[in-house]
């Protein structure tokens, strides 16, 4: 027997229980995965398994894979389909050069399969991990779903060329998101742009301000979905809500504006604190049935400012656009106020990434002392987090919110290995979270600039970077921003900066010496450096042990007392292991002989059991 074998017959066996048990699963999740409607998959999950239905326009073949990037290359495929009245499944691999290859491990299991003169339907299971390189491990990050279909059924020769039947779809399998269902006949406003012209230009931020409705009684906002224009999918990039100053002149209602921009009216700098924010790819969010956004007494917002990205790197001619936001609301209030708090990286230019570089990981600090000071004074049982946003440009490769108690590493609030820049909206935890008085939090972008030949800053554009995790959570406190900005002095002295030019008079203030960056404005400086991949390893290492500035404001304009302070990233103890890797490893090491059929014996009881629970 080969040391392979009875790993084979383990995972083999397991798989085909697990089967079994997930004949009983639900479907609860469905997407469509092409805009005509002709590709639809229906899924359901346990703690161990997943189970898919795929229902095809054709009475060929089906193909459904889990793609590193999207493309074919390196896929996890599954090709399937009806012949003759007998469904049919094949585990499948695409290496790089996008061959498809038979999987030696069969982990995807049939469970059935019909058609009739118009469609194919398909169900099929596999475990989460299955421990088989040639799988893509699901987990609740970014899932890259990639489909095919053809008229024709596999043959002799295996299948025929999907040609343009083929596309990708990113999903969260195991965290989708809320369900758009809420009472029928609920009341709702709409916040819209009136056929805003998009100039021709990579970057616009458009800035508009709006009224609440006037309500005699307190209400909750209880769901909040975008208003796309049809064809404004990829222009339209994210929305951010901010609450404005409730002593506004009714003048500015409905007055827009480009974000921003130097003629910007003074009003709009009143706007700071965010109420909601949503990004490309994402849908509506529902609250959950215990919080909602208070809105109609004296501390809720009036006023609002609808803040939109529009992404138009293509440099499009005579756009206009009107899109929004949808906002349900009720009478019947739930039991909390809901908030927002952004955490993360300061947006600035301090914010700065290495060209050429693989892996480059950022850090944002919600530091201790901020929510310590906050949450002593205004919630010291502490908050409770129900979903967050991770939010980063096209460099973004993973994000993570960290958590922190007693400088000791809980588990993270959320995390996307596998972070897709035109998929993002905010995740539900399946169990809230608690933040404490004194917790710390970090949010941790890792990028990848291998395309780049200068460096990449923070801001605004979708070229430029940001890195922050967005928390909604109950009941709201008076913490709008949580944040943290590298001190520029030590990534000045990296490349050699010794002086620069003071009274600091322009903005990117410019560099006196050495003579080599004289006159030059730190960005052209950090331009002109001779970034390697070493250096930049180097640079990073450096700048995540840099002192920080801490940004801890209040909701509106004020801050409190910890806001600008400079402190050294704490000394912080991580202890967490991937469940995964664990798991496999423990796996591999089972012996062959009579211990592997004790094994084989009592995972096979464990598994039915677990099924005659579900």
């Amino acid at each position: 027997m080969s040391e392979n074998q009875p790993l084979y017959a383990l995972l083999f066996l397991t798989s085909l229980f697990s089967s079994a048990c997930s004949q009983g699963t639900r479907f609860v999740h469905s997407a469509a995965l092409d805009a005509d409607g002709r590709y639809n998959i229906k899924w359901g999950f346990n703690e161990s398994t997943i189970t898919f239905e795929v229902e095809v326009e054709t009475r060929g073949y089906i193909g459904f894979g889990l793609s590193p990037t999207g493309a074919m290359s390196s896929s996890d495929i599954v090709i399937g389909g009806v012949l003759n009245g007998s469904p049919y499944l094949m585990d499948c691999y695409t290496d790089s050069n996008r061959k498809v290859h038979k999987d030696a491990l069969q982990s995807y299991q049939l469970l059935y399969g019909r058609e009739n003169d118009t469609h194919t339907v398909l169900a099929f299971s596999r475990n989460l991990q299955t421990c088989d390189d040639n799988d893509k491990v699901i987990t609740g990050s970014t899932v890259r779903v990639i489909w095919a279909f053809h008229e024709e059924d596999v043959g002799v020769s295996g299948p025929v060329y999907h040609g343009t039947n083929r596309g990708r779809k990113s999903l969260r399998l195991l965290n989708p998101g809320t369900s758009s269902r809420i009472p029928a006949g609920t009341a709702f406003f709409d916040l819209l742009n009136e056929e805003v012209p998009v100039p021709h230009k990579d970057t616009t931020y458009w800035c508009q301000i709006f009224k609440f409705p006037e309500l005699k009684k307190k209400h909750h906002i209880i769901r909040i979905e975008p208003m796309i224009q049809k064809g404004h999918e990829n222009l339209v990039h994210h929305i951010l809500l901010y609450q404005c100053d409730s002593n506004l002149n009714k003048s500015e209602i409905n007055r827009g504006h480009e974000c921003y921009h130097p003629n910007m009216p003074d009003s709009f700098f009143t706007c700071e604190t965010v109420l909601f924010a949503w990004a490309i790819g994402g849908e509506g969010f529902t609250y959950p049935p215990h919080a909602g956004m208070s809105i109609g007494t004296s501390i809720d917002p009036v006023y609002v400012q609808m803040e939109i990205h529009f992404d138009n790197p293509s440099l499009q001619r005579g756009i206009v656009d009107s899109s929004g936001l949808r906002l349900y609301y009720s009478p019947s209030l739930r039991r909390y106020d809901a908030g927002v708090i952004e955490t993360g990286v300061w947006v600035s230019l301090y914010h700065m990434l290495p060209p050429g570089m693989q892996d480059y990981i950022t850090e944002g600090h919600c530091t201790q002392e901020c929510l310590q000071e906050s949450l002593d004074g205004e919630m010291p049982s502490g908050i409770h987090v129900f979903a967050v946003l991770l939010h980063a440009h096209l460099a973004g490769r993973a994000i993570k919110a960290r958590h922190f108690r007693q400088q000791v590493e809980l588990q993270p609030l959320a995390s996307d290995d596998q972070f897709d820049f035109n998929f993002q909206e905010f995740q539900p935890l399946s169990q809230e979270r608690i933040i404490l008085p004194g917790d710390s939090l970090i949010t941790e972008c890792r990028y990848n600039t291998k395309g780049r030949m200068n460096m990449t800053w923070g801001g605004l554009s979708t070229r430029d970077e940001m890195c922050l995790s967005y928390l909604l959570y109950y009941p709201r406190v008076n913490l709008a921003r949580c944040e943290s900005l590298p001190e520029i002095t030590g990534q000045l002295k990296f490349i050699g900066v010794k002086e620069i030019q003071e009274p600091v008079i322009t903005w990117p203030f410019v560099i006196k010496s050495p003579k080599k960056y004289s006159n030059l404005s730190f960005t052209e400086a950090m331009d002109k450096y001779k970034w390697t991949r070493k250096k930049g390893k180097a640079f990073n290492d450096i700048v995540r042990k840099l002192p920080m500035n801490v940004r801890c404001s209040k909701i509106g304009q004020d801050e409190w007392s910890i806001q600008g302070m400079i402190i050294s990233p704490p000394e912080l103890k991580s202890e967490q292991t991937s469940a995964d890797v664990v798991a496999c490893r423990n796996v591999s090491e089972i012996q062959c002989g009579h211990s592997m059929l004790l094994l084989l014996i009592a995972c096979l009881l464990l598994i039915l059991q677990t099924c005659l629970h579900l």
